[in-house]
Order: C-alpha cells, then sequence, then structure tokens
C-alpha cells in the first residue's frame, strides 16, 4: 500500500500550529510529522487536526444508540463523522433492563472500526444509577440501587473494550459499586447528582475521575441551600472545580453554557482536565420538530428548536443537537480559546481520559490516521478515519 502525504497544511498540534508543514501516512498510521513536502493532497494551508474524540454522545441523524439496533449505531457513527468525530463512546439513556443490555451488547458486537463512521473506542452506561430528582431530560424508567445482580451484568463488557459508567455519589450502595468494580478496569463518573460537597470528595477517595458535563444536571450551593440549613455547603459543581483529580467536560454549543461559563471552566480545569462533548441526541443534521431522546416509543419526548434541544413545554434544555465541529468553533469563536488547546479538548483530552491516548488524539507518528481537514473557519472539509476517507465528508 502507498503512503499517502498530505501536503500544505497548517498542523494544530497540542501546543501550537505549524503551517506549511505535512504529515505521510501508510497502513492506516501516521508515519511521518514533518515540514514542506510535495504530496498527493494539497491542503493549500488548511487546518490538519487529530479526529476529535467524543465521550458523550446518544445520537445524530435520527437515530438513537438506545434504538438498539446495529444500524441505528452505524447511523449514529456516520453522522458524527461528518462533523469531525472519529472516535466515540456510544452513551445511554435512563431505560429498562432489557434495553441497558441490548445497549451494552451492541456496543461490544461493533466495538472497532464502523464503516464510513466514527470508531467506537468504548462504552458510556448512563443513567440506571442516576440520583433520580436529577435526571433531567432522561426518561423516568429504570434508577437502580447498585447490586451485584444488576451490576454484574452491566460491567461485564469492561474485560473486552473501556466501559465508563456514571454514577451519582449519594445514592444507595455507590461506594460499594465503585470500590468494587474500578479495580476491575471500570472507569468511574459521577453526575446527574445532587450530592453535596463532601460527598463528591468521598467520591473521588473511592476511585470516580470525571464529572458529567459542567455546570449540567448537578448540585451546586444555591440549589442545596433550597432544601438545607445553614451553612451554606457546596455541591457537585464548586466540587468538580476545586479537586485537582477531576476532569469534566463542557456542552459548548453556545445554548447549554454561555461563553463567560465556558471561559471560567477552561481557566478553571485548563486544557487538559476539560473536555469537550456533544451530549447530542438524534435531532442532528434533521429538521427542527419532535423527536424522542431514548428509543423510539420509549424514552422522552422532546424538541429541536431554535439550535438546542428543549422540553416539549420548552421550560428547559434536552440534550445538544450539533456536532463536535460546532462545539469547537464555539470555544474557539466565543469562548475565545486559542485553537491548539480548544482543539486538545476534542482530541487528545477526551483520549486521555478515556486511556486511549496511546493510539488517538494527536497528530504523533505511531498513531491512528484519524485525520480532520478543517478551513479557516472551522468547518469541516475533509475526514479519514484510520487513513481512508469517510464518505459523505464535506
Amino acid at each position: 500500500m502507498a503512503v499517502t502525504v498530505f501536503a500544505n497544511a497548517t498542523l494544530v498540534l497540542p501546543d501550537r500550529l505549524v503551517p506549511n508543514a505535512s504529515v505521510a501516512i501508510d497502513r492506516g498510521r501516521i508515519v511521518e510529522v514533518g515540514g514542506p513536502a510535495k504530496g498527493a493532497i494539497d491542503l493549500g494551508g488548511m487546518y490538519l487536526a487529530p479526529g476529535f474524540v467524543d465521550l458523550h454522545v446518544h445520537g445524530g441523524d435520527g437515530a438513537d444508540f438506545m434504538d438498539g439496533t446495529a444500524e441505528a449505531f452505524r447511523a449514529v457513527c456516520r453522522c458524527h463523522a461528518r462533523h469531525g468525530t472519529t472516535s466515540l463512546t456510544p452513551t445511554s439513556t435512563v431505560a429498562t433492563g432489557p434495553q441497558y443490555d441490548q445497549f451494552l451488547a451492541l456496543c461490544g458486537e461493533l466495538y472497532g472500526d464502523v464503516p464510513s463512521g466514527a470508531r467506537i473506542i468504548g462504552s458510556h452506561f448512563y443513567g440506571p444509577y442516576f440520583a433520580r430528582p436529577a435526571r433531567g431530560c432522561h426518561p423516568d424508567q429504570e434508577f437502580l440501587v447498585p447490586k451485584p445482580e444488576n451490576a454484574d451484568r452491566f460491567t461485564k463488557l469492561a474485560e473486552r473494550m473501556p466501559l465508563v459508567v456514571t454514577v451519582a455519589p449519594e445514592i444507595e450502595n455507590a461506594e460499594w459499586l465503585v470500590r468494587t468494580y474500578a479495580p476491575r478496569g471500570v472507569r468511574f463518573n459521577a453526575g446527574h447528582s445532587h450530592g453535596t460537597f463532601s460527598q463528591v470528595e468521598a467520591a473521588v477517595s473511592w476511585g470516580v475521575r470525571h464529572i458529567d458535563h459542567l455546570f449540567c444536571a448537578m448540585s451546586d450551593r444555591a440549589r442545596l441551600r433550597l432544601s438545607q440549613a445553614f451553612p451554606m455547603r457546596g455541591g457537585m459543581l464548586e466540587a468538580t472545580l476545586f479537586f485537582d483529580e477531576l476532569s469534566t467536560e463542557v456542552i459548548a454549543d453556545g445554548k447549554h453554557l454561555s461563553p463567560d461559563l465556558l471561559r471560567l471552566a477552561y481557566k478553571v480545569k485548563g486544557p487538559d482536565r476539560l473536555a469537550l462533548v456533544t451530549d447530542s441526541m438524534r435531532a442532528v443534521d434533521q429538521p427542527d420538530g419532535e423527536y424522542w431522546f431514548g428509543a423510539i416509543g420509549s424514552g422522552e419526548r422532546v424538541l429541536k428548536k431554535d439550535g438546542v434541544g428543549v422540553t416539549l413545554d420548552g421550560t428547559a434544555l434536552a440534550s445538544c443537537v450539533m456536532g463536535m465541529d460546532h462545539c469547537l468553533r464555539t470555544m474557539h469563536f466565543s469562548a475565545g480559546v486559542p485553537l491548539p488547546e480548544a482543539v486538545r479538548m476534542a482530541s487528545l483530552t477526551p483520549a486521555r481520559i478515556l486511556g486511549v491516548e496511546s493510539e488517538i488524539g494527536s497528530l504523533e507518528v505511531g498513531k491512528r490516521a484519524d485525520l480532520v481537514v478543517l478551513d479557516r473557519a472551522l468547518n469541516v472539509q475533509q475526514v479519514f478515519v484510520g487513513g481512508e476517507r469517510v464518505s459523505g465528508a464535506a
């Protein structure tokens, strides 16, 4: 197989931009990152960045991972590849036992390359261990107390691939869950929680290392003050910002969080502990209207309206409807984050959070040739997964 060279590119490295540079790939891997070169693919000075890595994504292009079919999985992966995402972890919603089992089975079945789409690199098991009062837009279905009879079957996938499980620290048996399964390779997030600062601190001691969608579906001092006497105490928000052991993520769609909150998260956590995620649902690349969040027929009905998902009554947000390229543009142009760091938060940082940074996340020799070509407005022009052009890329 002949070596392919991308020439006349502006490389987006984790810490700098390198103009008039080249990248050579062979058999799906990066074999050289260098200076000026002549090659078959002249990028005309456009940005060449590592493919994006999405740790938190529910759906797109009319499909949801909870639809429970291989074709739904592939449709979501193809959708997000068009937006520059080359690796992702399918994320479940609150559902029923059989639906959880089917979701996990399909994650295992489709682990690896998805033809013409983003690669499935893990699974994000998200829903049964939420605190019900903090469920947000998720269906009010099966919330479980962690016990061997459910936890054993839900965590078997960790033997084969990276598995992330979200748990609210305040629910019964949360400590048992983390202390039992973290040594077996399960990665634990905390989220959809009204926990106190001290409960999050305890969760860090158990082994929790990441917090889902900062500022969203989580407690802070104001929320806790509504139900507790003095003195005021911090919640999950304050603990996330305080503990250096915790990484976190933001939905940078310009709707969930204002630019000032994105700037705050970036300043406090920094680009190595803050990832960009879409948290997007099936309405990505679809017209405005009503959609199911979660499985068709048993999820929650929501609206896509004005560039975001909202509840039917319009009083609350209900997931993102944009791809990672949009989040990158928001972080760079609206929040003012330098481009190398904004790209790092969409690529190398999430790869590190998942523990796969030796394979993906940056333009380095030996890593997979997962690449995205962006114009100066950061619109996706070409996407390559393992060196192969993704069909349907802009």
